[in-house]
């Protein structure tokens, strides 16, 4: 009797051994390969975001230039519009907005439109939508300018407090440098905040930035 209770028990301890042996056991390697696979999926999608943007800063430079301000509607975001404001420092409150609509209506009109106050007078700039583009916006030629991305390059003495204004958004940065004949104090920066929506980036406000007094 002890010897089949003795044997019984040897042979209980023995499946149970199998049975343990083969449950599946977490794989290190696996485990590596797939925090691996998914780092390298992170920097595939950031290279393509980055890409994107600088494809639409790049697109919208181009409208600016060829005053092409159909094309350059297309990229105003259809749902929250798009802000401008004249220097550094972002006023939601002041700054000149436009739903992609009132854009669109304006834009070919000469209706004036308040955008801000000059530095330095505080005088009111008063422009038609085209005239501001022109002159105001794309006031050097940008296409030649020095690009960054969610970085400043170009700063002064204006606050900037545009990540502040838009918390959490991509911007561009557009920056021309100053010339030496005026101790460099005549540089120059474009910034376009973007959003994306429905798989696509979209303007929702342009910064202009340059020396103030």
């Amino acid at each position: 009797m002890k010897k089949l209770l003795i044997s019984m028990l040897v042979l209980g301890f023995v499946v149970a051994c199998k049975k343990e042996a083969g449950k599946p056991v977490p794989n290190e390697i696996d485990t590596i390969v797939r925090v691996k696979t998914d780092s390298a999926t992170i920097i595939k999608d950031k290279a393509k975001k980055e890409e994107a943007l600088k494809l639409a800063n790049d697109e919208v430079l181009k409208a600016l230039k060829a005053k092409d301000y159909k094309a350059f509607a297309s990229f105003i975001h259809p749902e929250k519009g798009i802000s401008f404001s004249m220097y550094a420092f972002v006023n939601q409150k002041e700054d000149k907005h436009f739903s992609k609509a009132d854009f669109e209506k304006y834009q070919p009109t000469k209706t004036l439109f308040t955008w801000g106050a000059k530095d330095g007078s505080g005088d009111p700039y008063k422009a038609t939508v085209n005239d501001y583009l022109g002159k105001w916006v794309f006031s050097k030629d940008f296409t030649a300018s020095q690009y960054s991305l969610n970085k400043f390059v170009g700063g002064g003495n204006s606050l900037n407090n545009l990540e502040e204004a838009y918390p959490k958004h991509d911007f561009t940065e557009n920056y021309i440098k100053g010339t030496e004949k005026s101790s460099e104090m005549d540089w120059k920066t474009l910034r376009f905040v973007f959003e994306e929506f429905q798989g696509k980036y979209y303007l929702i406000a342009v910064v202009n930035d340059q020396w103030t007094i």
